[in-house]
């Protein structure tokens, strides 16, 4: 084993991967004000961007979801990788070479994570593959992509490939890389033969490297040339730890900057489509991987489109019986985006590949162009089932397609679609078919709008924060309380803005929070050196002294949470210490005034003078706080 990884080693790794560049290949962040940035939240289903990152602290938090952490805690929850793996990938990134204290550094050996180990292999994997295009055994896949319309610099471009006919060229290069068996056969890249020896699962085929989002290959898709070839058409990597197909989209890598941009995305079928549309100027084009475009498939698109309201996903389908159902089939998710869905019937059943082919780059941003809304299609092929020369055929046909309408979610295109729907049928008063959507929308909303799929709502910064179950950290916070809301604005400042309480909050104790979570935060300050201490490493130590990871999701959340005022400054800081110390003190000069009353006449003369003094202290520190602010501190 390699060991562990030195401590300065990931401290170097996190300070050079800013953590807005590492989240940004995975969504689309806009500023939110304050110095940070927001977006949608990739772990959870949300409408409202509630994810904030905060590029000067290298921390995110979701205020839906509560998950929270530094760049290190991103990669390994968004790709399910351990610490150390994580480490190693954004020390691959960064150029970073990583000393291990036990057992020294031995890269590419067993201490390395099983994900890194595969990603290596698919990246020496695709490498090879795409030096063996070039071979003269490769003819048949270069004269494939010429009659296609691609020319070397597409393949370049694209990193397409090929793999040899032999059974273990691949197999052989990779183990010269140094990888074993077991990880050759762990990626899919291999497969056991009978004879019990790993050979090549992809011969003599076309290869397309897929990316994820990053751009790191982590599987191929494999076109069948040759007649004696008894496979499949198409042969896809298996499902492994790093290649998940419902999860993948072909051409994320390189379409996800234009998406977001231009809040687009188009969905076609193959490969060679991506190819052709990218070409052809339509850089948004992606496409699935041996699956139907599902819910996986949803949730990446829509944290790069961020639901804004002019968002698009455009569906091109052939115009066949196959074509009519898979779009269909899309319909059926138009809900779970908040973008328009439209969809592109490409002419005489050609994918946008043979339409390039046929009639060039402008036909295929001409199709893209043709577009008609998801909704209208569907509502087409709903009224196209009824017999629409009779009343019965029309009523049954209203009553199909009218909750299809009432479904949709923009109020203005779902009156418009109503009447539309009326012309459809041959409806003469557009005003009853208009009241019947209407009505459906509206029985719907009463039943409480809420559907199964509906994502969560945002929580808003000051509202309730409870704790989580599994680790009560006290009552819930009631952030309309105003004690715990200075409170939480007095750590938010400790935290984000040590300066500025410095040295002054340090003498705070414990209990002058009352709000137990937020006590526990005061602690953890105290533990890593107080806001004296305050320098590059502050709060990865505030993080790091937290007892549990619900203390230390409350520690990032208050770092992350934008302060309650524009331009924080001492006098903002010196109203925030002062009120806190001005309630602790309240609530002590009323625990002695009870204790007085307890004792009445039964105590001790000493022990009622000893509270007398204590009570005419407070009373006068009280009045000071009142009537000098932060300088009686």
């Amino acid at each position: 084993m390699a060991g562990r990884i030195n401590d300065d080693d990931v401290k170097a790794v996190r300070d050079a991967v800013p953590i807005d560049a590492v989240v940004s290949e995975y969504l689309q962040l806009r500023n939110a004000g304050g110095g940070n940035l927001k977006g949608l939240c990739p772990f959870h289903d949300e409408k409202s961007p509630s994810f904030q990152v905060s590029p000067s602290k290298g921390l995110y938090h979701c205020f839906g979801c509560q998950a929270g952490g530094d760049t290190l805690d991103f990669i390994m929850k968004i790709d399910h990788l351990s610490f150390s793996e994580a480490v190693e990938r954004l020390a691959g990134q960064a150029g970073i070479t990583l000393r291990y204290e036990e057992g020294g550094y031995t890269p590419g050996q067993s201490g390395r994570g099983e994900r890194i180990r595969l990603v290596e292999a698919h990246k020496a994997a695709a490498e090879f593959y795409v030096g063996q295009l070039e071979s003269p055994e490769a003819e048949i896949a270069r004269k494939f992509l010429a009659g296609r319309g691609f020319d070397q610099g597409a393949a370049a471009h694209f990193g397409v490939g090929y793999s040899p006919a032999g059974w273990d060229h691949l197999t052989r290069f990779l183990r010269g890389k140094g990888f074993s068996d077991k990880e050759l056969l762990l990626s899919g890249l291999a497969q056991d033969s009978r004879s019990g020896k790993p050979i090549d699962r992809f011969r003599g085929r076309l290869m397309w490297p897929i990316r994820d989002i990053t751009g790191e290959v982590v599987g191929f898709g494999a076109r069948k040339l040759r007649d004696d070839d008894n496979g499949p058409k198409y042969l896809n990597t298996p499902e492994t730890a790093i290649y998940k197909k419902s999860q993948v989209l072909y051409g994320i890598d390189l379409a996800k900057k234009e998406i977001a941009k231009t809040s687009t995305a188009v969905v076609v079928e193959g490969y060679t489509d991506v190819m052709a549309c990218h070409l052809a100027g339509v850089t948004t084009a992606i496409a699935t991987c041996g699956t139907a475009f599902g819910g996986d498939h949803i949730k990446i698109l829509r944290r790069l489109l961020m639901d804004n309201a002019t968002a698009e996903v455009i569906f091109t389908f052939d115009g066949d019986a196959a074509g009519q159902k898979a779009a269909l089939r899309a319909f059926e998710d138009d809900q779970k985006f908040a973008a328009e869905t439209s969809i592109a019937i490409t002419p005489g059943g050609m994918d946008p590949c043979e339409l390039r082919l046929a009639k060039g780059d402008g036909a295929v941003q001409d199709l893209v162009g043709s577009r008609t809304p998801l909704f209208e299609f569907a509502l087409r092929h709903i009224v196209s089932r009824h017999n629409l020369d009779n009343p019965a055929g029309r009523a049954a046909a209203l009553d199909e397609a009218a909750p299809v309408v009432a479904n949709i979610k923009n109020i203005a295109i779902q009156h418009e679609s109503a009447v539309q729907l009326a012309g459809m049928l041959g409806v003469r008063d557009e005003q009853f078919v208009v009241k019947r959507v209407a009505q459906l929308a509206r029985w719907a909303r009463e039943r409480g709008g809420k559907q199964p799929d509906r994502p969560q709502q945002r929580r808003q910064p000051y509202e309730q924060v409870p704790a989580p179950a599994a680790q009560p950290a006290g009552p819930a916070l009631n952030l309309r309380n105003p004690v715990h809301l200075t409170e939480r604005e007095l750590l938010k400042l400790a935290l984000q803005r040590p300066e500025l309480v410095s040295p002054t909050f340090d003498a705070y104790g414990v209990d002058e929070f009352t709000a137990p979570p937020y006590a526990t935060v005061r602690q953890a300050i105290a533990e890593a050196g107080g806001v004296v201490s305050s320098g590059e490493d502050y709060l990865a130590r505030v993080r790091d002294a937290a007892p549990n990871d619900t203390v230390r999701a409350l520690v990032t959340e208050l770092a992350v949470e934008a302060i309650r005022h524009k331009s924080p400054d001492e006098a903002y800081a010196g109203e925030q210490l002062v009120q806190v110390r001005l309630r602790a003190v309240d609530r002590r000069f009323q625990e002695v005034q009870g204790a007085m009353a307890r004792l009445a006449s039964h105590a001790p003369a000493e022990q009622v003078t000893a509270l007398q003094q204590e009570l005419w202290v407070l009373q006068q520190y009280r009045q000071s706080l009142r009537n000098n602010g932060a300088a009686a501190l």
